[in-house]
């Protein structure tokens, strides 16, 4: 009886260690509703909203394909600086304005990407229909991006120095074809001092992603020689083929769970209506919650475009004049990863919706937090308050209803993290 009481015991301390440990994370993070610099940063975004606006649509009217960032990471750059952060852009691009802590050796992350998916040339005049702003990246991440410079204003007004150094982080290359290589670059420089990463990722405060969805973002290249339409016909014909191996793959079964999806996002080939191609191309991207399924649907589009080319090849054409190459090339491939239940982090989170009195839902999406969180690294993406829709397409937009609330909570989550060196005596 007394080895079974002793096992008993053993089995019990960590449990209760435990939630001890996690009883005075979300206590501590409680605190700081009680410290007068604190209060004083979260009272100033009231009175600051109509500027917040404003830097949202000034942000967003500065046309950031990915690439091409450039424009407005300088404008970024020169806000962070008024902020009274130590600003640096490094080689990757993005835009780093850091909070001298206490603690240097440990370091918080607040991020939000630079880029869109618009390509250069998009109108992106921001337009205003009631309370709404409109404009292809006005959500997506124009509200990211605002928040994150009023975040280190409030924290400058307010003269807060945290305990553990934060980086204020304007990264590039988080759509498309960018494959997340600001992140990633920036996990590189600072992986060994990372205490955390957030990410602010478009409006809304209702969810916080902690579960990296893994993708791959494919290219099939399908060549040939070429011709004239009507002296070549019977030349085999790269659109042609391309159009027969899409026609296969879109077909291909996949499962509700785990979840997995596939789109065929871009097509591109062709000189003229009058010109057999000599090039056809198909950008492919691939999600889901399963790392074979991801494997699956890669050799699944291989196969289509194998089947596709052969296809072609064997119609009624003159083999003489040519045969058809292809390839399938990977643009980019972005890591899956999850943070554990009981991180400091989702903590700080959990404790920061009870103080703004939000509630919000654990989501898996692709962000720029697959990379720390495919590392070990505590990260989560939320959105920055309001309210958005019609993300991608020509016709987003943003309401600001509720933004207040997003900012506090981004803020509340960042210093329960970083926390907040105490006061020195005057």
């Amino acid at each position: 009886m007394k080895r079974v009481l002793v096992w008993v015991i053993l089995f019990a301390m960590p449990v209760r260690s435990s939630l001890a440990r996690q009883s005075t994370r979300s206590a501590s993070v409680g605190q700081l509703g009680e410290n007068a610099q604190v209060r004083a940063a979260l009272a100033w975004f009231a009175p600051n909203l109509v500027w917040i606006n404003d830097q949202q649509a000034r942000l967003t009217e500065i046309p950031a394909p990915a690439f091409q960032e450039g424009q407005r990471a300088a404008v970024l750059k020169t806000l962070f600086s008024a902020a009274g952060l130590t600003v640096q852009v490094d080689a990757t691009g993005n835009v780093i304005g850091e909070l001298r802590g206490v603690n240097e050796k440990e370091i918080v992350v607040l991020s939000a990407h630079l880029d869109t998916v618009f390509p250069a040339g998009t109108d992106v005049k921001v337009r205003h229909e009631g309370s709404r702003m409109l404009a292809p990246g006005i959500s997506d991440n124009g509200t990211g991006l605002a928040a994150l410079a009023a975040i280190a204003r409030a924290l400058q007004e307010a003269q807060i120095k945290p305990q553990r150094t934060i980086l204020f982080v304007a990264d590039v290359g988080e759509e498309g074809e960018g494959n997340l290589r600001g992140m990633r670059a920036l996990v590189d420089a600072y992986r060994s001092r990372l205490k955390a990463v957030i990410v602010l990722d478009g409006a809304g405060t209702d969810h916080v992603t902690t579960i990296a969805l893994a993708s791959r973002r494919l290219e099939v290249i399908i060549s040939g020689p070429g011709g004239h339409s009507w002296s070549d016909f019977g030349m085999p014909n790269p659109i042609n083929a391309l159009v027969r191996g899409s026609m296969r793959f879109i077909n291909t079964k996949v499962p509700g769970s785990p979840r997995t999806t596939f789109n065929l996002g871009q097509i591109d080939g062709g000189t003229s209506i009058n010109s057999i191609p000599y090039q056809a191309r198909l950008k492919v991207d691939v999600r889901s919650e399963s790392e074979s399924e991801l494997a699956r649907l890669e050799s699944a589009l291989r196969e289509s475009m194998a089947a596709g080319v052969r296809d072609e090849m064997e119609s009624p054409r003159d083999r003489s004049r040519g045969k058809l190459e292809w390839k399938v090339e990977l643009l980019g491939s972005r890591p899956g990863g999850e943070l554990a239940a009981g991180s400091p982090l989702l903590a700080a989170l959990r404790a920061s919706d009870a103080m703004v009195e939000n509630e919000s839902r654990i989501e898996r999406s692709s962000t720029d937090a697959n990379i720390p969180l495919s590392l070990g690294i505590d990260a989560i993406s939320i959105g920055a308050g309001g309210n958005g829709g019609g993300a991608h397409s020509l016709q987003e937009w943003y309401d600001p209803a509720g933004r207040e609330m997003g900012l506090k909570r981004a803020l509340l989550t960042l210093l329960g993290v970083a926390e907040v060196a105490p006061e020195r005596p005057k």
